[in-house]
């Protein structure tokens, strides 16, 4: 990895390896600013009318899922956001399904987590179990395409998981633990399109060498069909309460056992050697720098221990050849293998198909036109019918 003496802001710790960045006359970058305006009128407004939107979300999840198990569904990973999130709606008196999606590449620590959640929540779990042969190729197909995000395939098949289980079970919500606090300071170039279908499908096919059917999708038809047919709703509530991710930690800790992983997202050992390792040594990307930069932003540390953080490798020198070799081993290629797949030029999503193509938006408008919007049309036509049907809310 490059030594970094690229200008850095003075507000929060990005610098000019993320190409967006632009520092004003203040020395303040156009991230910062951007959160503050994104505060504002978000986490930032009055505590009142804040908790009176969180009881109106969850009204309407409860009415949703009225007589119903189960009134939403709650993806876990092991992590603090989707673990605060489970005690949240335990509080909250929501009835969630919580689904967990084992991608091969859990840490112990993450399962005992989860076990840790659904035990002392009383919580239902499902655990999405992938074909790992298939999904180890499509994921082995990022790695050998040398694209930026190899995050995707996890990524996509999750939310793909989470709508189709949705479907099954008739359930209108999806809570997310995506919160601007921790979350919104993030570089666009750092990472791609994570629903893109047409470029994950486009990748696997050019370096990929097993089928991927029969591995949930989330094209654009079933984007529309489940958002707009079906119309489950995907919920943010953790912007709606004080997010201090170090009293969070302390909480979970305390009510639900949770033991920390040292990194965010690290409870998945794929994504700790790709966010620790593959990024800054391929991509000369350190996500710490936004990780930091949020907290500091958000008053949640100060920017002087940031930068003392950063001061270290995003790696340990002692156990990444380890790692490395057991990363290997996990996607059946040797070290040396995957050592080349790191160290060829990097390519861009772009010089792959996406959905953003001309062609493949055109011929989503003409089967938008064909099939759904009459379908739409029928179901507003049921909702003047019967108003009060919460399954149409």
């Amino acid at each position: 990895m490059e030594k970094d003496t690229a200008r850095i802001c003075k507000r929060c710790v990005l610098d000019e390896t993320a190409p967006e960045l632009v520092i004003g006359e203040d020395g303040v970058c156009n991230f910062c600013k951007g959160y503050d305006i994104l505060a504002a009128t978000t986490i930032n407004r009055q505590e009142a009318v804040k908790k009176q939107e969180l009881n109106e979300e969850l009204a309407k999840i409860k009415r949703r899922g009225e007589g119903k198990k189960y009134d939403c569904i709650l993806g876990v990973s092991g992590g603090v956001d989707s673990t605060y999130l489970a005690l949240k709606a335990k509080e909250w008196g929501l009835k969630p399904l919580v689904v967990h999606f084992d991608n091969g590449w859990n840490s112990e620590q993450a399962v005992k987590n989860i076990e840790n959640i659904v035990n002392r929540l009383d919580f239902d779990l499902h655990t999405y179990v992938i074909d790992w042969k298939k999904f180890k190729d499509l994921q082995l197909s990022f790695v050998k395409a040398s694209v930026l995000d190899l995050e995707v395939p996890t990524d996509q098949i999750i939310f793909s998981a989470l709508y189709k289980i949705a479907k099954e079970h008739g359930i209108k919500t999806i809570l997310s633990g995506h919160n601007i606090s921790t979350e919104s300071v993030l570089p666009r170039s750092w990472y791609a399109d994570k629903l893109d279908y047409v470029n994950m499908k486009d990748i696997h096919k050019k370096y990929g060498t097993q089928g991927i059917s029969g591995l949930p999708k989330l094209s654009l038809y079933h984007k529309y069909y489940y958002q707009q047919v079906l119309c489950i709703t995907t919920v943010n509530l953790l912007n709606y309460v004080g997010y201090n991710k170090k009293k969070v930690k302390e909480e979970i800790i305390s009510l639900l056992d949770w033991k920390d992983y040292g990194g965010k997202h690290y409870e998945s050992i794929y994504t700790r050697f790709y966010q620790s390792y593959i990024l800054p040594v391929k991509f000369n990307i350190d996500k710490r720098k936004a990780h930091l930069s949020n907290l500091v932003v958000s008053g949640q540390m100060q920017r002087e221990e940031a930068v003392k953080e950063l001061q270290s490798l995003p790696y340990d020198l002692e156990t990444i050849e380890s790692e490395k070799e057991y990363v290997a081993k996990k996607l059946s290629v040797s070290v040396q293998e995957l050592n080349r797949y790191i160290s060829q030029p990097n390519r861009k999503h772009s010089e792959f198909k996406t959905e953003n193509d001309k062609g493949v938006r055109f011929f989503y408008f003409i089967f938008r036109l064909c099939v759904f919007i009459p379908v739409r049309i029928l179901r507003l036509l049921r909702i003047l019918e019967t108003p009060n049907n919460p399954r149409f809310y």
